[in-house]
């Protein structure tokens, strides 16, 4: 499965020296194209008040056109109508703003969560979930992930077999009341990302600084803190055990990108070295295996 990193959304809070991505995964299947969260979209470039609320005071979003997934799928040469299905780890307005540019796409999220966003409770699901996110009355599929096999030590999860093998949700909340992670494998590496389960790389791999604004903007959102604490320690367990073969990213960190981009990048230059030794010898780049050359 062929997997783009895409930045749907440079936010800007202060007091970040390298601001905030919106990383969102374009991914190329055999039923078309599927998005894993969508960033913002023409329509929050066109509305920011309506649709973003007044945190767009706090993270200060560029509201790109550029930025936005249609226009990057354009860009990378595909056609936005062959995106059918739109998996969100969760509902907030930086993750759902590009729905509306699909919205002939199937919106994939836990039942939990589409819970929260249809029926929020408190102040801060009210702040949260915004009904100008669903005025164009997306097609929802609920998943409870809680009712599929356990990933890799993670209880809750749901292989989403209907738009890809191994494409996975699992449920992670904290964050928000359905909050998911979304795992793909690739072929060379598990790719697992973690949404808003951290917000910054320090709290999962001990390197680096975590700015006290993200902890604080962190706990404010937060559903349920001692999940979210819970959650960086079942993450960072997993960083150390399996850091060779899954790529952890998650939602906003832009060092996370970098990082993602370039082991792309690497690992294309790789296989790329070894189709060019597989044309000499007869082996298989892959699976290491002698066969009949091409």
């Amino acid at each position: 499965m062929k997997v783009h990193h895409l930045n749907c959304g440079t936010m800007r809070p202060p007091c970040t020296p390298e601001g905030l991505v919106c990383h969102v995964l374009l991914l190329e299947t055999d039923t078309g194209l599927t998005l894993v969260d969508s960033g913002l979209g023409l329509r929050d470039v066109a509305d920011p008040g309506a649709r973003f609320g007044p945190a767009r005071f706090y993270v200060r979003p560029r509201f790109d056109e550029n930025e936005t997934a249609l226009r990057q799928i354009e860009r990378l040469g595909f056609d936005p109508r062959d995106v059918r299905n739109i998996v969100l780890t969760h509902f907030d307005a930086d993750h759902t703003g590009g729905l509306a540019d699909f919205p002939w796409a199937r919106v994939h999220l836990t039942a939990g969560e589409a819970d929260a966003a249809l029926h929020p409770r408190g102040p801060i699901e009210r702040g949260r979930y915004l009904p100008t996110q669903r005025d164009h009355h997306p097609m929802l599929v609920c998943h409870t992930p809680g009712h599929g096999e356990p990933w890799h030590g993670f209880p809750a999860a749901e292989e989403l077999t209907d738009i890809a093998p191994g494409l996975v949700m699992i449920g992670l909340p904290g964050h928000s009341r359905g909050h998911a992670a979304i795992a793909i494998d690739t072929g060379k590496r598990w790719i697992l990302h973690a949404g808003d389960a951290f917000y910054h790389h320090g709290q999962i791999d001990g390197t680096g600084r975590v700015p006290r604004v993200l902890t604080a903007m962190e706990r404010f959102m937060a559903h349920d803190m001692p999940g979210v604490r819970a959650n960086h320690e079942r993450l960072a367990e997993l960083w150390t055990r399996r850091a060779r073969e899954l790529l952890l990213v998650n939602a906003h960190d832009p060092v996370l990108l970098r990082r993602a981009r370039q082991i792309d990048a690497d690992t294309e230059m790789t296989c790329s070295d070894q189709d060019v030794a597989a044309t000499r010898d007869g082996s298989d780049p892959i699976r290491g295996e002698v066969g009949e050359p091409n």
